[in-house]
């Protein structure tokens, strides 16, 4: 396998930063290069994509005028092609805003970084190729570069998680070429959702609380998942108050961590709510109880469960139909390897896992201290300074444990039956990646078009780590390292081909 040759093997953070960096642009050059030779093979399934209708705004005129004096129609009409699947919604409001009730489903951050960009940085394009052919353009830079990013970031998560270079290398490269890479280069809401929420997740395990937070809202500001990220600050905040409780015994300390934890956790909701609100103001307020809308009229008026259920018919059970197995099958090697990822770390450690750490074992409370400080500043440190300012403190932390274990009560796990080799795979801070894997896990299959589960799950860093751990473990064959590469590569060719030619995929 390429990941085990001799690339990667300079134990050095800076070339293999400069591995995955190279390693996420040419990831994204042969997406481009495979979608514009199937799309100049084969002809599209629906050519509809290209309509452009005039927006409902009055603004639209001047812009359709621009559009027939473009000097460049052929290459206008080329990126145009481009536009398919959810990329017209994208486009759409970028262009002319939430027009209808349906495109309310489409979070605001990337039709807004659309928009913007060809407002500033691409606007001198507009009279060569048009309008909608430069937002499409602008869609198209923000996904690939965001992509780019966003596998830095999970490098660099990654070292801090796993304490393992070589294994952070191969599961950021996994990354660049996973299966659901189709959508990563094209104008969809994936690059971007990954990159705040790599990214966000990274500034949290680093210290930087504030900034974290920040980026994690606005990770909700591209996709309605990006909610579920409050859940790191709710486990760190449990974390942390248990500490100022049980064992620094000082009650007023517990409050502020427990305040400052909800707010965070507000914080991180506020633009998903705040973009609802905008729905109801746009859709509701205003007309006669006759004209409303069914969600309108809810106790809890939430547009977007509204849209998913009636327009997409996104529902409890409403997938499982047998004419939807060959969307099961679709969607059944990641879900394959995400429950595997899952048992995995599960097994390692099972009564630390279910108590949710708070039963952690002396050898791995220095990892816990990520969550329960505010964090292990890795900016501006190297990694052997990183494991002294650890083995600190894991040996303040031990003992602070053995002067309150007698106040405090039977807290600590016995660590004799533990191996070696266990305690440096299973690290406390992985608890919340997999509770949250596991959540999303159970609404892909339950609940959502279980198809989508390819690209759903495709941001999840748990998933990635435990395929590097697949590839090089002397317990498994080297079959399970072809196999996950050859799905790869499969996913990569065949999606490339289905979606940029608008034929069903994921």
């Amino acid at each position: 396998m390429a990941i085990r040759s001799s690339m990667i093997n300079d134990p050095a953070p800076s070339s293999h930063t400069r591995i995955v960096f190279r390693s996420a642009i040419v990831s994204r050059i042969l997406l481009l290069t495979l979608m514009v030779i199937w799309r100049s093979i084969l002809t599209p399934y629906d050519t509809s994509a290209s309509i452009n209708p005039s927006c409902l705004s009055s603004t639209t005129t001047t812009t359709h005028h621009h559009e027939q004096l473009i000097r460049f129609p052929r290459i206008a009409a080329a990126i145009e092609n481009g536009i398919v699947w959810d990329s017209v919604y994208f486009v759409r409001i970028a262009q002319c805003g939430y027009e209808y009730e349906q495109t309310y489903a489409f979070l605001p951050l990337l039709p807004f970084c659309i928009s913007f960009l060809s407002r500033t940085v691409l606007q001198p394009l507009i009279p060569l190729v048009g309008h909608r052919a430069v937002l499409a353009l602008c869609g198209y830079l923000l996904s690939n570069m965001s992509f780019v990013f966003a596998a830095l970031f999970l490098y660099r998560l990654s070292v801090i998680i796993l304490k393992d270079s070589e294994s952070s290398l191969r599961a950021s490269i996994l990354f660049c070429f996973n299966p659901a890479s189709i959508f990563y280069s094209s104008i969809y809401s994936e690059s971007l959702y990954a990159l705040l929420s790599i990214g966000g997740l990274y500034f949290l395990m680093s210290g930087a609380n504030n900034f974290a937070v920040l980026w994690l809202a606005f990770s909700g500001c591209a996709r309605s998942n990006g909610v579920l990220n409050a859940g790191y600050i709710g486990f760190q905040t449990m974390h942390r108050a248990y500490d100022a409780v049980f064992l620094q015994k000082r009650a007023f300390l517990a409050f502020q961590v427990l305040i400052s934890g909800i707010l965070r956790c507000v914080f991180i909701f506020i633009p998903f709510v705040a973009f609802q609100a905008y729905g109801y103001y746009n859709l509701c307020d205003g007309l006669s109880p006759e004209k409303l809308r069914p969600w309108c009229k809810a106790k809890i008026p939430l547009l977007y469960n509204f849209i998913q259920s009636h327009y997409w018919g996104v529902g409890f059970l409403r997938y499982f139909q047998l004419k939807q197995l060959p969307n099961f099958l679709l969607a059944s090697p990641i879900l394959s390897i995400a429950l595997c990822s899952i048992i995995h770390y599960v097994k390692l450690q099972p009564k630390e896992f279910f108590s949710l750490g708070f039963r952690v074992a002396p050898k791995s409370y220095g990892d816990a201290r990520i969550l329960i400080s505010p964090g292990i500043n890795t900016k501006n440190t190297s990694p052997s300074e990183r494991d002294t300012s650890t083995v600190s403190q894991e040996d303040q932390a031990r003992r602070r444990r053995k002067s309150s274990s007698k106040e405090a009560g039977p807290t600590v796990l016995a660590t004799e039956n533990l191996s070696t080799d266990k305690l440096g795979k299973f690290s406390i801070i992985i608890i919340p990646f997999v509770l949250h894997l596991g959540f999303m896990v159970a609404t892909a299959f339950l609940v959502m078009h279980v198809q989508v589960a390819t690209r759903f799950l495709s941001a999840s860093p748990p998933i990635y780590w435990f395929a590097s751990y697949v590839l090089v473990s002397p317990s498994t064959s080297k079959g399970w390292g072809y196999l996950i590469w050859g799905y790869c590569a499969a996913y990569i060719l065949i999606g490339s081909l289905l979606f940029s030619n608008f034929y069903p995929f994921t």
